[in-house]
């Protein structure tokens, strides 16, 4: 098995890009980007399908299902036209957000990495090789909470085209083997709590194949951080 394969073991790290949706942009009151952007998330908040999303004292976990792009190989400076054979799979991710606490920082005008870093809020699926994937450009995701769908959504929709989200994170830090590059959410992210039940679906838009599922329970975390609002 490749390195690219086993990318939640030997992976370096996660770069996921904000706003790349539309509508999700516009939900949340931000500004549509001209270019794409990103934060980092470390892979030690990965958690494997049929885990549990541990809850932080005082956090307000919300839920953002996104398309993954598993990286084959290592490059830096990667122009649009060579980007999609850097490409070697996909995987399902819920990128979990500390909402409550992202709120409270961005009013501060203080960065937010850490409502995104907790350890288990990378809820992954297994690895799609990309010569399962006809078209990642016309790809449908959903999410559900306790079987109730929540997010529904089509790769088709992405502002920036990952040749593009490949090309602008390339030329600013180098993307090496078994790195992910989530690519956005669409809309209708929002709430989920202790003892929900989460799930996530990718399918082939063309052909209806199911590509990829993932699944998650939550449990509070015991010790560690607990958020409370300032005054």
């Amino acid at each position: 098995m490749s390195i690219a394969a086993s990318f939640v073991r030997h992976g370096k790290k996660i770069v996921a890009i904000g706003r790349n949706y539309v509508d999700h942009a516009k939900e949340l009151g931000n500004a549509v980007p001209k270019e794409p952007f990103f934060f980092l998330k470390p892979t030690t908040s990965y958690l494997p399908s049929g885990g549990f999303v541990e809850a932080p004292r005082g956090i307000n976990l919300h839920h953002e299902v996104e398309l993954g792009i598993v990286i084959g190989k290592n490059g830096r400076d990667i122009s649009q036209d060579d980007a999609m054979g850097y490409v070697a799979g996909y995987a399902l991710a819920n990128d979990v957000t500390a909402r409550n606490m992202q709120n409270e920082v961005k009013k501060r005008g203080l960065p937010w990495a850490a409502s995104k870093g907790f350890d288990t809020f990378t809820p992954i699926s297994d690895f799609v090789p990309k010569e399962q994937v006809s078209d990642p450009h016309n790809l449908h995701l959903w999410l559900k909470v306790n079987g109730e769908f929540r997010q529904r959504g089509t790769t088709a929709e992405m502002i920036f085209r990952i040749p593009r989200l490949i090309e602008h994170v390339s030329s600013i830090m180098a993307l090496e083997e078994g790195d992910l590059l989530l690519t956005g959410t669409p809309a209708g992210v929002g709430p989920f709590n202790i003892d929900d039940d989460v799930s996530c679906g990718l399918i082939d838009a063309s052909t209806g194949q199911i590509l990829a599922e993932l699944q998650h329970g939550v449990v509070p975390r015991t010790g560690g951080y607990a958020f409370r609002e300032s005054s």
